[in-house]
């Protein structure tokens, strides 16, 4: 079980370390291309969420691996499940159907839950 957390967990990390950084240092200009709504919420809106995102990518994978605050690791997986929660219904009403990766993001966090209730 331990192997499968580091998978799901590692590749989650992954996409919202990349994605949270992008909303950090990009403008919205380079950002429209990839997220539509980038122009629906305020600009320290869309960089407190990129930060969100990379300190929940850290929280996935810090605690774990030094095995300190551990609960800390479902904590931030719980938190992403929240934010795709928040974000599919933002897609929908902004009039962009594109929800699947929304959807698949919020299911790989639901099991990076349940996979680190036996680390």
């Amino acid at each position: 079980m331990t192997i499968a957390y580091w998978i799901v967990a590692g590749l989650l990390a992954l996409f919202y370390c990349y994605a949270g950084t992008l909303k950090v240092i990009r403008s919205r200009d380079e950002l429209r291309p990839m997220m539509a709504w980038v122009d629906r919420i305020p600009l320290p809106a869309l960089r407190a969420l990129g930060t969100v995102e990379i300190l929940g990518a850290i929280g996935l994978v810090l605690p774990p691996l030094t095995g300190v605050a551990s609960s800390l690791a479902p904590a931030a997986a719980i938190g992403f499940v929240l934010l795709q929660t928040a974000a599919i219904p933002m897609h929908l009403t902004g009039g962009d159907r594109r929800i699947a990766l929304n959807a698949g993001l919020l299911v790989i966090a639901a099991v990076s839950i349940w996979l680190s209730t036996g680390l």
